[in-house]
């Protein structure tokens, strides 16, 4: 429990998402910590500096949690023992990533798909530990074969080789992001295991959060695909969990306004072509007046510029829906 003593609400790692610029926004709304987009350990052997731009802290950030994917005992350990080298305390911890069920990722054996092979995941895990000093965790999933719940076993496996917490994520990797996430399971491996337990799926809400606590007895809770251009869920969940009203659903302006801030962070960080943004505006966007003609714009913007018209434009229409009704 010591180590969730203070890091309750964790925004996952999500390759593509939690960037420097999202986290920023998530850590202000109230996350306990972030995760920086999953780094591939092969690609930090080869000294990729794409891969190792992912390690870079947001301002204000004063610490972050890595998770490594590969499949390759060695190299997992030699590249966390690099990562706590070089971040020193800024590092929060280390996961190892074997819950992604992204086809390119479980083709070459990395992911989910160690779920399929207990004994190298036991081995990856026992390396890595051996190598670093900070706390080593685990996220999986359900289990690979949909019908086929290996979790509580696995979680025991996991915590025999080593890992000091794991992160439960209640869908099969044949079901991708299909369907609904169990939290039984997330209870069952709180069950089997004496290491604390991070319980992922399926929270969209503070009363979610709360439920999720209540029904799996999980430690920590970690929030991805519902924070996507909703960084707010952080101040709802936040609330929720310590017994306090949730915060007002962000007005049309309001989403605005952080849709206009998280473009202009990502121009500040990257410069004039963000192109990434565009998933991260439709996002924001998603059910506003207007948002079915903006995503067609979305699509053809890539400066700050580009995406400030585009956002100009759809507060000029929540402003003449609102006159309308008054």
């Amino acid at each position: 429990m010591t180590l969730f003593g203070k890091y309750n609400v964790l925004l996952a790692p999500m390759a593509g998402v939690s960037d420097i610029a999202f986290r920023t926004l998530c850590l202000e709304q109230g996350a306990d910590l972030a995760f920086t987009e999953m780094v591939s350990a092969k690609g930090l052997s080869y000294a990729n500096e794409k891969t190792r731009n992912l390690l870079a802290l947001a301002a204000g950030e004063k610490s972050v949690g890595v998770q490594l994917f590969g499949h390759e005992p060695d190299t997992m350990a030699s590249q966390a023992a690099w990562i706590e080298d070089v971040m020193g305390q800024t590092l929060a911890y280390l996961d190892i990533n074997m819950g992604c069920p992204a086809r390119k990722i479980v083709s070459k054996g990395d992911g989910s798909a160690l779920m399929r092979e207990p004994d190298l995941a036991a081995s990856i895990v026992r390396a890595v530990k051996e190598a670093v000093s900070h706390p080593v965790t685990v996220k999986f999933r359900r289990g690979w074969s949909i019908g086929d719940e290996t979790a509580p076993q696995f979680a025991q496996r996991m915590e025999d080789a080593g890992a000091d917490a794991l992160a439960v994520h209640g869908r099969y990797a044949e079901q991708l992001y299909r369907g609904s996430a169990d939290w039984g399971t997330i209870a069952r491996v709180k069950d089997a295991v004496r290491v604390p337990v991070i319980g992922n799926g399926d929270v969209r809400s503070g009363t979610d959060a709360v439920r999720m606590r209540d029904v799996t007895g999980c430690d920590a809770i970690m929030i991805a695909r519902a924070a996507e251009g909703n960084p707010w869920l952080f101040s709802q969940v936040k609330a929720a969990l310590a017994g306090n009203s949730e915060p007002c659903t962000p007005t049309v302006e309001q989403r605005l306004r952080m849709a206009r801030r998280h473009a202009q962070l990502l121009s500040q960080r990257e410069g004039r072509n963000i192109v990434r943004m565009r998933k991260h505006a439709m996002w924001y966007v998603a059910g506003l007046p207007g948002a079915a003609c903006a995503r067609e714009r979305i699509n053809h913007c890539s400066t700050l510029s580009d995406f400030d018209a585009v956002f100009d434009e759809l507060l000029e229409i929540a402003e003449g829906s609102n006159a309308e009704r008054r």
